[in-house]
C-alpha cells in the first residue's frame, strides 16, 4: 500500500528510512543558508548523520549495516536533499561508494570487511578521487597524470586530484593512478592521515558551496602493498557493471527541486498583492506553472524510481541498464533546473534575494548539469545503442 506522505513509499522499512532522512532534512534546512553563505563545511550535519547511523545505510547487513537497496538509496537522498543539497550530495558519494563496493566485491574480503567495520564502528567516511585538472572527468577517458610506483614494501603515489568532495572530513580516498612501467590504471586506498597527502582549498563556487570539494595534492605518499584495491579494466567479473549507485546524484537534485516546489506553493498560498482579492494561488497562469512543475517532477521521479526498482529486482539486467541509468541523470537534473526556474517566475523579483532560498536552489541545481555523465555523453550513449542493435 502506498503511503500518503510519499507516493513512492511502499513498505514499513521504506517509511522508516524516509522518516530518518526527513528528520535530518528539517534540521539541515535551518542551516543551509549559513553554510551556503560562508562556504564552510557542514561538520555539524555530518556528525548528526553519523550519530543516527545514516552513513552506514549501504554497508551490507552481514557487516552490521542496513544493506539498503538502490530504490531505498534514492528515496533517502531525495528526501535529505529537501533540507540541504550540499550535505546530501556529499554523503551520497560515501553511501554510493559503499554500495558499489558491496555489489562488486572486487576488494579482498578481509580488507572490505575492515572498511565496513570502520564505517559502522568508527564512523569513517570514504570517497573516490579520480578527476584531475589536466584530464577532467575520468568519464571522458583521460588517463590519470597521478602515478603509482611499486616498491619493495608498498606503493609511492604522486599527483593532483580535483573535485574531491568531503575533503575536509573524509577518512579515506580511493585514488586513481597510472601504474608506472605498465599500461594499467589502479585504484589505491589512501588514508587521509598519511604523510604527503595535503588538501588544497580551491572550492569557491556559486553552487554546492558546502561540499568541500577541494583539491588533493599527493607528494611521495607511501601506501602499503594491499592498498592497491582495484585495477581499472583488470578483467574483474563486474568490470562492465554500470554504476547504479550514481543515482544518488539525480536523487539529490530532485530533492532540491522538491524543496523549491514546497516553498513556491507556500508562497502562492500566502501572497496576495493589493491588486487581487485573493492569493495568487487562484491565478490561472500560476496554477499552470505549478502544473508544469508537477509534470516535470512526475516524469523524472517515475523514471528514477522505476529504473532503481528494475536494478534491484533483476540482477541479470544490471549489465544492460547503463543507458537507462544515464538517462535518469539527464532527465532529473534538467527537470530540476526547469522546476526551480518556474518557481522563481512565480515568486518574481524577490526570488533573487539571498533572504529567500530560491536563488540558492537556482545555483545548486546548476551543478547537476556538470556531474557525470554530462548531457552530451548521455545522448551519445543512447544514440550509439540504437545503432548497435
Amino acid at each position: 500500500m502506498l503511503h500518503k506522505e510519499h507516493f513512492f513509499i511502499k513498505t514499513k522499512r521504506q517509511k522508516a528510512l524516509y522518516d530518518l532522512a526527513h528528520q535530518h532534512a528539517e534540521k539541515f534546512r535551518e542551516r543551509a543558508a549559513h553554510y551556503d553563505k560562508t562556504g564552510e563545511f557542514p561538520f555539524e550535519n555530518f556528525e548528526e548523520l553519523k550519530a543516527s547511523g545514516f552513513h552506514a545505510l549501504t554497508v551490507p547487513k552481514e557487516y552490521n549495516g542496513k544493506g539498503i537497496s538502490l530504490y531505498e538509496l534514492v528515496l533517502v537522498q531525495e528526501t535529505l536533499g529537501q533540507g540541504d543539497g550540499a550535505t546530501t550530495l556529499g554523503i551520497g558519494w560515501h553511501l554510493g561508494i559503499m554500495m558499489d563496493l558491496s555489489i562488486r566485491r572486487e576488494w579482498d574480503e578481509p580488507l572490505f570487511q575492515k572498511m565496513c567495520q570502520e564505517v559502522v564502528n568508527e564512523k569513517k567516511l570514504i570517497n573516490r578521487a579520480a578527476t584531475e585538472p589536466k584530464t577532467g572527468s575520468p568519464t571522458r577517458g583521460g588517463k590519470p597524470f597521478t602515478t603509482a610506483v611499486k616498491q619493495a614494501d608498498g606503493w609511492l603515489i604522486n599527483g593532483h586530484k580535483s573535485f574531491a568532495s568531503l575533503a575536509p572530513i573524509a577518512d579515506y580516498f580511493i585514488i586513481t593512478a597510472s601504474i608506472k612501467e605498465s599500461d594499467q590504471v589502479g585504484g589505491f586506498l589512501v588514508d587521509t592521515a598519511y604523510p604527503g597527502l595535503q588538501t588544497k582549498k580551491t572550492w569557491d563556487t556559486m553552487s554546492m558551496r558546502a561540499t568541500g570539494s577541494d583539491d588533493l595534492l599527493l607528494k611521495d605518499v607511501k601506501v602499503p602493498m594491499e592498498a592497491h584495491v582495484e585495477t581499472i579494466g583488470g578483467g574483474h567479473a563486474n568490470d562492465h557493471l554500470p554504476h547504479g549507485w550514481l543515482l544518488h546524484i539525480p536523487a539529490c537534485y530532485l530533492g532540491i527541486a522538491l524543496a523549491a516546489r514546497r516553498d513556491v506553493i507556500h508562497f502562492a498560498e500566502n501572497y496576495q498583492p493589493n491588486s487581487l482579492p485573493h492569493p495568487i494561488k487562484e491565478v490561472p497562469h500560476v496554477q499552470q506553472k505549478i502544473g508544469e512543475i508537477d509534470l516535470e517532477l512526475m516524469k523524472a521521479r517515475y523514471m528514477m524510481y522505476g529504473v532503481a526498482e528494475k536494478w534491484d529486482e533483476d540482477e541479470e539486467m544490471r549489465p544492460h541498464l547503463g543507458p537507462e541509468l544515464s538517462a535518469v541523470k539527464y532527465v532529473a537534473t534538467n527537470a530540476a533546473v526547469k522546476v526551480v526556474d518556474l518557481a522563481m517566475r512565480i515568486v518574481g523579483g524577490t526570488s533573487i534575494f539571498r533572504s529567500n532560498p530560491f536563488e540558492r536552489y537556482y545555483r545548486d541545481v546548476r551543478a547537476g548539469i556538470h556531474n557525470p555523465p554530462n548531457d552530451d555523453a548521455v545522448l551519445g550513449i543512447l544514440g550509439k545503442r540504437v545503432f548497435s542493435n
